[in-house]
């Protein structure tokens, strides 16, 4: 691997973040964006107003449209939108080099198949080497230089060790693990997690609520994550609990800010009609109901919001019935 080109797959936030904190860091990146105006704006005037607005990028970074491109990359990140990761990885693995890891970034779930990112990349690209990154990060705060801290989660040690030095730096932590799957959970399940948190917010329902709903949510995570064969130091790190706490605390989750809008009378439509971004949280939630079911698992508030997001149960009905619910054991 060493210091050769990082490519980085998806232009919106998240990877225009990724690619300009390693840019920073001194390495060389090729940035691959689906829309052509981003591509243009920044190689021409190095930012992403549409995407990740009042960041200046630095100059170095590049982009493309054509993924022809990533042939030259030592290292692939897979940042593009959960629910489009299957089509863009099937593009890219003619112009794959033998041997280019790739990492996934993208939090989400396979709507269609129930499937975590990592199965879909073992797929399409079953010669890569495979790993995630996940954690709690926000996509503004990774562009600026903030200090950050991600799990780095690959099966083999020598190489979870190789990138996490050649993705990692003073500002960007990187911790390795072993647990792929560990790692991936966290970051899908926190996104309806936080729809929920966002909903409390909106109705005004208090802090003591949404603590409430953010520590049984996080009862669910472990229960979905240790149904995969996750271990549950992972889900208590970086990747499961830290990135929940974020996204379920702050405005700037596009997830929790859904969920507040709708909690506020806003309809789904018209919150997503309004935005580029994609809130992955609405697309996961089917795909959790789906496992959930399959799986026989007691997820009550990922399931209030599927049906919330799904149009089949209106928020307050949705809250009424969380309340209803007859009481148990905390630890049961």
């Amino acid at each position: 691997m060493g210091k050769g080109l990082i490519g980085v797959i998806g232009g919106g936030a998240w990877g225009t973040a990724l690619a300009q904190t390693e840019c920073a860091a001194g390495r060389e990146v090729l940035l691959w964006a689906h829309e052509g105006e981003t591509v243009e704006e920044i190689n021409g005037r190095h930012c992403n107003q549409v995407f990740l607005p009042d960041v200046a990028l630095d100059p170095r970074l590049r982009a493309t449209d054509d993924l022809e491109d990533f042939g030259a990359a030592s290292i692939v990140l897979m940042v593009a939108p959960a629910q489009h990761v299957r089509r863009v990885a099937g593009q890219l693995r003619p112009h794959l080099a033998d041997g280019c890891p790739v990492v996934v970034c993208a939090k989400g779930i396979e709507q269609s198949t129930g499937k975590l990112m990592s199965d879909v990349i073992e797929e399409t690209l079953p010669e890569a080497p495979l790993a995630v990154l996940s954690g709690p990060s926000f996509a503004g705060e990774v562009a600026r230089g903030l200090p950050t801290a991600v799990t780095l989660a690959t099966s083999d040690e020598a190489e979870g060790e190789a990138l996490a030095n050649d993705l990692g730096h003073k500002t960007f932590r990187a911790y390795w693990s072993r647990d792929v799957v560990g790692a991936e959970v966290g970051g899908a399940i926190k996104n309806v997690l936080a729809i929920a948190a966002g909903i409390v917010e909106g109705k005004a329902m208090g802090a003591s609520a949404r603590a409430a709903l953010v520590t049984r949510g996080f009862a669910e995570l472990v229960r979905f994550g240790e149904a995969f064969g996750a271990d549950r130091v992972t889900l208590n790190g970086l990747s499961g609990l830290g990135d929940l706490v974020l996204t379920c605390t702050s405005s700037h989750s596009r997830n929790m800010s859904l969920g507040r809008a709708l909690g506020e009378g806003q309809t789904l439509d018209n919150v997503l009609g309004a935005r580029r971004s994609v809130a992955e949280g609405v697309f996961t939630a089917g795909a959790v109901h789906k496992v959930g079911a399959e799986r026989g698992l007691d997820l009550p508030i990922c399931e209030a919001v599927h049906r919330v997001v799904s149009g089949a149960l209106s928020v307050d009905d949705a809250i009424e019935d969380l309340l209803s619910r007859p009481f148990r054991s905390e630890t049961e």
